[in-house]
């Protein structure tokens, strides 16, 4: 009995620690728990709040609006409507066949191409289909599946398609200006993104709007100097031209003569800025602006001019252009004709290139060089327009007789059709040149003056011989107004020195020649179809736009009779 008495307070003294040793054991565990609870509730407080923000709470930006381009009138050439875009978390991503099929319905993507895009874990986003309307985003969305997600864009779309796409140019993916007008002026047209702060679940889908942070700026508007009326007429008729006469390509340039503003600019081929597939450097590069040529006969006026306002040559001056050909060192020039005697006003009339040689060789070289350089040649337009092209004008201590030869009747320098009509600005404004400009303008430009309002009256006036049956631009004749223009017939140049059968045709002029409003150039590049000649390919593109340009502007015709031209006969030179 003793025995088992012993066992029994033993067996009760060890129950007692044990259960000392539990309750002291708790005690630690809850000091613990409540020294912890203490920690984050109170010491790590704001740590802990911000650990979490950072989880569930983030920013995200507001796309902003981008600016509008309009015409001169204040009609929509660009504009941006907003779309979305869905975009997927592959790591959350988890959806059914049957889903998958759903999805790709809804977006018009196929069920393989969503798997492809979706099968790497390891990216938390990626876009399924960008920019499409809101309601068929909104069907995505839908279907919910996890990890899909869609967000607000904007998207640039042209209302007048091809025609002033060479013009504005056009965006990328994300809305950023990447040719023409809306490349130099993306910082003008595209706004500053706002900023609002979201709400994610533990799958990081956004499951509120907390606050927005920052509102978005819209863009700024930018208004061009182009008339989309006009604009459509240059765009319908050089397009008829260049497939009728299956030329590589074409170029018209409209200008305002007084403000130097350019009323239209077309080019061809064109594109359709609103389907980017089909874009490339060489269809979408304003050709206008970026391209060179030699302006062949188109420069024989400026000649003239000079001459004029060095007192080398009078309105009555002749020479003698027989037998059709001049020797020059070791060179011929040659006309197509023997025109026999001419006076200047009919050397420009028939585009002699003898008798300008006579008239050029007769000019000292640096004021020949420095006439044509103020008007431009040689020089950039500084219109912000990317890629803008300053052409080549050799300096005069490098010419030789020939070359100031060639220099008369446009070879042997390069400029832009807009170049070219900058030029003759100064022959519609009585000797003056305005800035040329891609925005519509709100005061007057500066000018510069190039030569007398007498020369520049007096070339005018023979320019006007030029579009009549004994010149070579009848076809640009316009019925009720008066036209002066000259033509151009250019052989093209290539790697190898001037290519055989192929040329450029060209026509510059203005209207109505009593008073010019407009001044047009247009250069048709290497008709194949049969006729090559200015007078016969460039020449009707300006008959057709310039006469409904001055009945869309409302300028009064001022042709009452056809013009005589009289001038005095002195001695052949």
């Amino acid at each position: 009995m003793m025995v088992i008495s012993n066992t029994r307070r033993i067996d009760e003294t060890d129950y007692a620690g044990r259960w000392r040793f539990l309750l002291i054991a708790m005690m630690c565990a809850m000091l613990v728990l409540v020294g912890r609870a203490i920690k984050l509730q109170v010491l790590d407080r704001q740590f802990l709040i911000q650990q979490g923000d950072m989880r569930h709470v983030g920013v995200v930006p507001v796309p902003a609006h981008r600016g509008r381009i309009l015409d001169r009138n204040g009609e929509l050439l660009a504009i941006s409507s907003p779309v979305k875009s869905v975009w997927v978390n592959p790591k959350e991503f988890e959806a059914s066949d049957q889903d998958v099929k759903a999805l790709g319905d809804a977006i018009g993507m196929s069920p393989k191409e969503i798997r492809r895009r979706t099968s790497n874990s390891g990216r938390g986003f990626v876009y399924l289909k960008r920019r499409m309307s809101p309601e068929m985003a909104d069907q995505a969305i839908a279907i919910g599946i996890p990890g899909v997600y869609a967000e607000r864009e904007y998207q640039r779309y042209y209302p007048t398609g091809e025609v002033a796409a060479h013009m504005l140019g056009f965006n990328n993916i994300d809305d950023s200006g990447q040719e023409g007008m809306e490349l130099a002026y993306n910082d003008w047209l595209k706004g500053v993104p706002g900023a609002k702060r979201i709400m994610r679940d533990g799958k990081r889908r956004i499951i509120e709007d907390v606050e927005v942070l920052r509102m978005p700026s819209a863009g700024k508007d930018l208004k061009l100097s182009i008339d989309q009326r006009l604009q459509y007429l240059a765009y319908r008729e050089l397009k008829r031209t260049v497939l009728q006469h299956r030329a590589k390509s074409g170029t018209l340039v409209l200008l305002d003569s007084e403000s130097g503003e350019v009323l239209a600019m077309a080019n061809q081929p064109s594109f359709n800025p609103n389907s980017r597939a089909r874009i490339s450097g060489n269809v979408s590069r304003n050709r206008a602006i970026t391209d060179l040529f030699e302006p062949g006969s188109t420069i024989k006026p400026f000649g003239v001019a000079c001459a004029m306002e060095l007192g080398k040559i009078g309105p009555g001056t002749v020479f003698n252009t027989s037998p059709g050909q001049l020797r020059v060192g070791s060179n011929v020039v040659k006309d197509v004709h023997n025109y026999g005697v001419l006076d200047v006003a009919h050397i420009l009339q028939k585009s002699s290139n003898v008798g300008m040689t006579k008239i050029a060789l007769n000019l000292p070289s640096g004021k020949l060089w420095a006439f044509y350089n103020n008007l431009g040649f040689g020089q950039g337009l500084e219109t912000g327009f990317p890629g803008e092209a300053s052409g080549r004008l050799s300096n005069h201590q490098n010419w030789g007789p020939f070359h100031q030869a060639t220099l008369s009747f446009g070879y042997g320098l390069s400029t832009s059709a807009l170049q070219l009509a900058r030029a003759y600005l100064s022959l519609a404004n009585g000797g003056e040149i305005p800035m040329v400009g891609l925005l519509k303008r709100e005061k007057p430009p500066e000018v510069h003056r190039i030569m007398s309002a007498k020369t520049a009256n007096s070339v005018k006036t023979m320019l006007e011989a030029v579009v009549t049956r004994e010149g070579t631009a009848i076809k640009a004749a316009i019925p009720g107004y008066r036209v002066a223009g000259k033509t151009g017939t250019v052989k093209k140049s290539g790697a190898h020195g001037y290519q055989q059968g192929a040329y450029l045709s060209l026509f510059a002029g203005m209207a109505p020649a009593s008073k010019p409003k407009l001044v047009m150039i247009v250069m048709i590049d290497n008709p194949t179809a049969g006729e090559y000649y200015g007078g016969a390919v460039a020449a009707p593109v300006f008959s057709t736009v310039m006469e409904g340009a001055l009945r869309l502007l409302n300028i009064a015709p001022d042709q009452e009779e056809p013009p005589v031209i009289t001038v005095a006969q002195e001695g052949a030179i």
